[in-house]
C-alpha cells in the first residue's frame, strides 16, 4: 500500500441503492440503508454511484439524496457521485454535495458522444479547480463507455484534489492482478489511493495491493463485505480469498443476470430493505423466476442473518 496521506479513501466504501417507489425516491428506505451501513462499521459510504442509479435522477433528487446520506451516516464519511453529461451539471452536483456536507465526490466521465482523453482531463481539471472536495476518479467503462489508460491516470492524479482512483475489476490470476496494480501505482502519487471494484474480484485486488474496495454488495450486505476487506488489508490473503469464495454463488448470479444492479436490488427487496420494483424505469429488474433464484442463494448462504 502506498504512503497515503488520507486514510478516508481506504477500506470498505459501501455503495447503497437509491430505492424508488412509484417513480420517486423512497427517502425512508434510502435513509434506513445508510443508517444500516453506518451501524455496520463500513469505512465510508458512496451514495449516488452506479448502484445508486445516479444517472437516472434529476439534479434536485440527487441533491436531496446527498443531504439524506450525510444526515443518516453519522460519523461515517460520505462520498457523493456527481457525474453528468455536461460540465455545468457536474459543477452543480459538486456544489450540492459540498453544501450537504459530503467528504468527497465520485466523478465518472459520462458521455453520449465519445470523449477523448483531453476531454476527460479538462473535466477533472475544472472540478478540482472549482471545488476543495477530494475527488475519486471513477473508471467504469461498462457503464460510461470510456476507458482510462495508465497515462490518463497519471495525468489526472497529478491534479490537486485527486484522492483516489476506482479501477475496474481485474479478471486475471493473482500474479497478473498484482502486476496490474503495481503498474498503476508506479504512475500515480503515493497519496492517491487505488480502489478495486467488481465484487467477485475484490479479494484478489485487495490482496494485490489495492487500498480500498468500492463495493456493490457492501451497500446491502455490509457484514459480508467486511469479512473480505478486513483480513485482506491485515495481510491475511487466504482468509479474504476464502470469504470471497464462499460468496461464489452470488458472484455467479451477477455474471448470469448481466451485472450486479438487478441482483442487489432483488436482494434488498427480498430482505425488506427496499420496496418492490425499486429500480428506475425502464430498468425492469429480475423476473419472478430469477428472484426465486436470488432468494435461494441468500437463504443457502444465510446472508439474511
Amino acid at each position: 500500500m502506498g504512503q497515503l496521506q488520507n486514510s478516508m479513501f481506504t477500506g470498505l466504501s459501501a455503495f447503497p441503492l437509491t430505492p424508488l417507489s412509484n417513480d420517486e425516491v423512497d427517502e425512508r428506505a434510502f435513509s434506513a440503508l445508510v443508517e444500516r451501513l453506518s451501524a455496520a462499521g463500513v469505512d465510508s459510504i458512496t451514495a449516488l454511484g452506479s448502484t445508486g442509479s445516479y444517472a437516472y435522477l434529476s439534479v434536485e433528487e440527487r441533491s436531496r439524496v446527498a443531504r439524506l446520506a450525510v444526515k443518516c451516516a453519522g460519523e461515517t464519511p460520505v462520498f457523493i457521485g456527481v457525474g453528468a453529461l455536461r460540465t455545468s451539471q457536474v459543477l452543480t452536483n459538486v456544489a450540492n454535495a459540498e453544501a450537504a456536507g459530503a467528504a468527497g465526490v465520485l466523478l465518472a466521465p459520462m458521455t453520449y458522444q465519445a470523449l477523448t482523453a483531453d476531454d476527460v482531463v479538462a473535466l477533472f481539471r475544472t472540478v478540482t479547480e472549482r471545488s476543495s472536495l477530494p475527488v475519486i476518479v471513477y473508471d467504469n467503462p461498462i457503464t460510461t463507455h470510456f476507458t482510462f489508460t495508465n497515462d490518463l491516470y497519471a495525468r489526472i492524479a497529478e491534479m490537486p484534489g485527486i484522492a483516489s482512483i476506482k479501477i475496474p475489476g481485474i479478471q486475471a490470476d493473482p500474479e497478473m492482478t498484482m502486476s496490474r496494480i503495481q503498474k498503476i501505482r508506479s504512475v500515480i502519487p503515493d497519496h492517491v489511493s487505488i480502489g478495486i471494484s467488481g465484487d467477485a474480484m475484490a479479494a484478489e485486488g485487495l490482496n494485490a495491493g489495492c487500498d480500498a474496495w468500492y463495493s456493490v454488495i457492501g451497500g446491502t450486505l455490509p457484514q459480508q463485505a467486511l469479512r473480505i476487506v478486513r483480513p485482506a488489508l491485515a495481510g491475511s490473503a487466504a482468509d479474504a480469498r476464502a470469504e470471497s469464495a464462499r460468496l461464489a454463488p452470488l458472484w455467479a448470479l451477477f455474471a448470469e443476470f448481466g451485472g450486479s444492479l438487478r441482483v442487489v436490488a432483488a436482494i434488498a427487496e427480498y430482505l425488506g430493505l427496499a420496496p418492490k420494483n425499486c429500480l428506475p424505469l425502464p430498468i425492469q429488474g429480475l423476473d419472478s423466476i430469477q428472484r426465486l433464484r436470488v432468494a435461494q442463494v441468500i437463504d443457502e448462504l444465510q446472508l439474511a442473518h
